[in-house]
């Protein structure tokens, strides 16, 4: 298999560069080691785009935030994704934070961020009456929003893969080979050649890197931990509800997610397993006593699930995205943590920028930039799921109650390019399992429609690929 680009990591930044690659008459290559797509940071992050406040003036991180945060109510339109402009605050609790947060408003400022403005107590309380009585003040940022970072990965690579790129799972890269002007890589999917590496490996970039003796730089997983509640109290915050940031990251947030669900967390520990995102009792237990500084109201009876993800933290302290110094046909993007999400549509336009520089990219004349709307059941009326259920039956069979999921949908993911492989692919893409049960009860029906589909024994299926297996054996 012969490439002029491989792009190695499909989480956001992946996704999207893949995107964007695949308006130009190239031959492209997604390759990713797990079996579906944004299985790294990106299913497991806060889901945030962010106003570009936070960053340091002049960083990329700035740059990169303030322009993807532009570009991201578009994309998400032609990509068919939920997109939703909540906005955001920054709460101060004290007199010495309302200085902190007008230092923010200046660096906002500063990096060109629209519609910051520093409040006071009562017109806090009037637009999120749910605050608490503790709070002096806050930054409001109106641009920022809310976005579901897998499913704009998901629509990202399906739209890639409708422009020609070729993704390519369970497809881990063991070792890098320059020859004769070309790169080798040796991955577990066999032997690819490829002109054009671009390393989007998220947690694992460093080691990517260091596979074309590059130490130019060092990852440090940090991971934080999260809750989510229940859609009967999403609406106990309408903006994305901060605190006042530390060294360590942008703290507790509370937020309503683009599906209806309250979003608490993260924590921020350094750890050294790139790999470890299981909950922890002291991480829950912090989540919830800063989340209830924000608002007293939260409360984890209404949890329906809790996890954890790692962020790929630079020891650079900034986004690394340029070429290698070690080899002259490696792109590295690497470091890509928090406002990574919000940056992710313009770092996908910068790399292809820097890549023109050395390959020429002439434009497909037949790209298209839009993604078909998938079928959402749960959104139509009572006209509509009648047409639709007259058109293909297989609509007018509910699977997943919580959500309102039908087969037809659920055959629609698996069916769609770049489709769904295992129980957690057809769950992101279709959120059949992500109700108040967590797939009790749809789950069954879930791995039967997989069976049929794939054409695979029911005990081949998978929850999210390798050994993960529901079904061992038939008892009777």
């Amino acid at each position: 298999m012969t490439y002029d680009v491989a792009v190695v990591g499909a989480g956001v930044i992946g996704g999207l560069i893949s995107r964007e690659l695949s308006r130009y008459d190239i031959k492209v290559a997604l390759l990713e080691k797990c079996n579906d797509v944004a299985m790294g940071t990106t299913k497991a992050n806060s889901a945030i785009v962010h106003g570009g406040f936070d960053a340091m003036p002049g960083t990329l991180k700035a740059q990169m935030n303030v322009k993807g945060t532009v570009l991201m109510p578009e994309l998400c339109e032609k990509l068919s994704v939920p997109y939703k402009n909540n906005g955001s605050l920054v709460v101060a609790f004290s007199d010495d934070e309302m200085e902190h947060v007008r230092q923010l408003y200046d660096r906002g400022v500063k990096n060109k961020v629209p519609g910051l403005s520093v409040i006071g107590r009562d017109k806090l309380r009037s637009i999120e009456p749910e605050i608490s009585p503790e709070a002096v003040g806050a930054l409001l940022c109106e641009s920022a929003g809310i976005v579901c970072p897998y499913e704009l990965t998901i629509a990202a690579v399906e739209n890639a893969v409708e422009n020609g790129v070729e993704f390519i799972r369970n497809c881990e890269v063991k070792a890098v080979n320059s020859v004769g002007g070309k790169y080798v890589l040796e991955t577990t999917a066999g032997e690819i050649e490829t002109s054009f590496v671009i390393n989007a490996a998220g947690n694992f970039s460093d080691d990517l890197a260091g596979m074309v003796g590059d130490t130019s730089f060092k990852i440090i997983p940090r991971k934080g931990e999260y809750y989510l509640l229940d859609k009967s109290v999403g609406n106990l915050a309408v903006h994305t509800v901060f605190q006042c940031p530390n060294e360590m990251g942008k703290g507790i947030l509370v937020t309503p997610t683009v599906d209806g669900n309250l979003l608490i967390g993260p924590t921020a520990v350094n750890i050294d397993d790139k790999s470890d995102t299981d909950t922890t009792p002291e991480g829950l237990d912090e989540i919830l006593e800063k989340a209830l500084k924000s608002i007293p109201a939260v409360s984890v009876r209404n949890a329906i699930t809790s996890f954890a993800g790692v962020r790929s933290h630079p020891d650079t302290d900034d986004f690394i995205i340029g070429w290698s110094c070690a080899a002259d046909r490696f792109l590295n993007v690497a470091g890509i943590e928090s406002p990574g999400l919000s940056s992710a549509p313009a770092i996908a336009l910068r790399v292809c920028e820097i890549l023109s520089e050395k390959l020429s990219m002439p434009e497909k004349p037949d790209f298209k930039d839009t993604r078909k709307p998938p079928v959402r059941f749960r959104h139509l009326n009572d006209e509509q799921r009648e047409e639709l259920i007259r058109q293909n039956s297989a609509y007018g069979r509910i699977v997943c109650r919580c959500e309102t999921i039908t087969e037809g949908e659920i055959i629609d993911a698996v069916r769609a390019p770049a489709g769904a492989r295992d129980v957690d692919g057809v769950k992101r893409r279709t959120r059949a399992g992500m109700g108040r049960c967590q797939g009790g009860f749809c789950s069954g029906k879930v791995v039967e429609i997989l069976s049929r589909e794939l054409g695979i024994p029911m005990n081949e299926v998978t929850k999210f690929g390798g050994g993960s297996k529901i079904i061992y054996e038939r008892t009777k």
